[in-house]
């Protein structure tokens, strides 16, 4: 197949209105009627503003999650790869012809619209794959074989037909009733769809017409001739009130009286009808309706919750989706590799919302203060990669004596020492306390680290390490005499 025939048709190939032999419309699906009198099909329901509105908040919002992937380490945890053909594929350039934003967006709007996305995969000799040219879903049709496999039929814009094979195509499907074929979301729903065009064709009629029902009747006292006088009367006065006539003020001759035939809108419901008809709409796409601008029944309260939903329930199942996809029909058999979309890119424009979350990471030390200042596109600073940890916090397993150690002992200060003590004494004080917790775990068989000692005595490591290599012998008392003996020399 010749790559570049797949965009080369110009000007209008993308608009389903396009007749021409290069254009859509005589691939797309023909569409049922409705009940409504109207052929729904992906192109028609565009038309109306909410299908829209659903559609672009779906695809715009998934084409802004980054892509994110990684190799799992063992024993736990995971490593960022940024050097692997399926990172530059989806995070880079998918094609020849566009970002990998346009690229997403494009294929979250097949899937929504009509339930099945089509990629032509194309690799070179390793079997990396080089780019995902997409493929029209109107375009393709799946054809089974007889030994239980299928294919893929496409017919370019040039009207050139390609047969793929499974491999050859990635196929993102939406909800599937035999796993093969997704969904076609407008077709199921397209009753619903028809209703609320209908409502907009009829309100677009009646405001063309001036607000007012076009319809009406004369009584004539009186009695025409015949029929043909009478033809003639109501053509001659469509001819004085029509066209560039309307508005004109009539002149009735003869007690001629003019009753005009109306329809109350509000008695047909038809606000009502197309307020119910977006509210339909959002239902069926699972989007909240203030997103496509339809707030009323929303308050400032329950919009920050809705928003929460859309993450939760709406963009997250699709983002299962699409790491499924790729993980098993692009990786394939390549377990070493773990994808996915990061729906933390979501809090971008919510400063706060993005601040609370950093802040609970560093505070609670599951984020560091350079992972965050890389998430914000700062250089990390030294001395930020260890993570913190509040001092309140321990594990029920931790020993008294751990928590002094992983403190520093800075807490065994005696409490009743006199805020107004001399500082050598201060110092004596802290020094005996420290040298006291040492000998205790030193008497009870507790190995104690020669870093952990000179902290606690304020002396060097080196000395720490002498200390700890002779022989403390005798009680708990002798051996803590003897520390304190060895931490006061030359500091009193």
């Amino acid at each position: 197949m010749n790559l570049l025939s797949f965009f080369k048709t110009g000007r209008n190939a993308s608009s389903g209105d396009d007749r021409s032999p290069w254009g859509d419309f005589w691939f797309q699906p023909v569409g049922r009627q409705t009940g409504a009198g109207i052929r729904v099909d992906a192109n028609v329901a565009l038309t109306l503003s909410a299908v829209y509105a659903c559609v672009r908040v779906l695809s715009e919002t998934f084409a802004t999650l980054p892509f994110r992937m990684y190799r799992p380490k063992i024993g736990g945890g995971r490593v960022r790869v940024t050097d692997h053909w399926l990172y530059r594929l989806m995070a880079k350039r998918p094609n020849r012809f566009q970002t990998p934003f346009e690229f997403r967006e494009m294929i979250q709007a097949h899937v929504v619209l009509r339930g099945n996305a089509f990629c032509e995969i194309i690799a070179n000799g390793a079997g990396e794959i080089q780019e995902l040219m997409p493929l029209h879903p109107d375009r393709v049709r799946i054809e089974l074989l007889d030994n239980g496999s299928y294919r893929y039929k496409y017919t370019s814009p040039l009207g050139e037909i390609v047969y793929f094979r499974r491999d050859q195509v990635w196929h993102l499907r939406g909800l599937s009733s035999d796993g093969i074929v997704g969904l076609n979301p407008i077709e199921l729903q397209r009753e619903t769809i028809a209703a609320g065009i209908g409502a907009q064709s009829y309100g677009n009629r009646f405001f063309a017409n001036d607000a007012k029902p076009s319809g009406g009747w004369i009584e004539f006292p009186g009695k025409f001739a015949d029929k043909t006088a009478r033809a003639n009367f109501r053509e001659s006065w469509q001819e004085a009130q029509g066209t560039v006539n309307r508005h004109k003020v009539a002149v009735l001759e003869g007690g001629m009286k003019y009753h005009e035939v109306g329809v109350n809108n509000k008695d047909s419901q038809f606000l009502e009808s197309r307020q119910f008809s977006v509210s339909d709409i959002a239902r069926m796409f699972r989007v909240p309706p203030h997103l496509i601008m339809d707030l009323s029944k929303s308050t400032n309260n329950n919009i920050e919750q809705q928003s929460i939903e859309l993450a939760t329930y709406t963009m997250t199942p699709w983002g299962e989706r699409w790491e499924s996809s790729i993980e098993t029909n692009l990786l394939g058999e390549n377990d070493e590799f773990e994808v996915e979309f990061d729906f933390a890119a979501l809090l971008r424009g919510d400063i706060q919302g993005r601040s609370e979350y950093y802040h609970n990471g560093i505070q609670d030390g599951w984020l560091t203060r350079n992972e965050v200042r890389l998430e914000e596109g700062r250089d990390p600073i030294d001395g930020l990669d260890e993570p913190l940890r509040p001092l309140n916090m321990v594990e029920d397993s931790q020993t008294e004596d751990e928590v002094n150690e992983q403190d520093g002992g800075a807490d065994d200060e005696p409490a009743d020492e006199p805020a107004d003590a001399e500082p050598d004494a201060r110092l004596f004080g802290l020094l005996q306390s420290n040298a006291q917790r040492m000998a205790r775990r030193l008497a009870s068989g507790q190995p104690l680290k020669s870093e952990v000692l000179a902290n606690a005595l304020a002396i060097s490591e080196d000395h720490a390490s002498k200390i700890l290599s002779n022989a403390l012998a005798g009680s708990e008392q002798e051996i803590a005499q003897e520390l304190l003996t060895a931490a006061t020399k030359g500091k009193t």
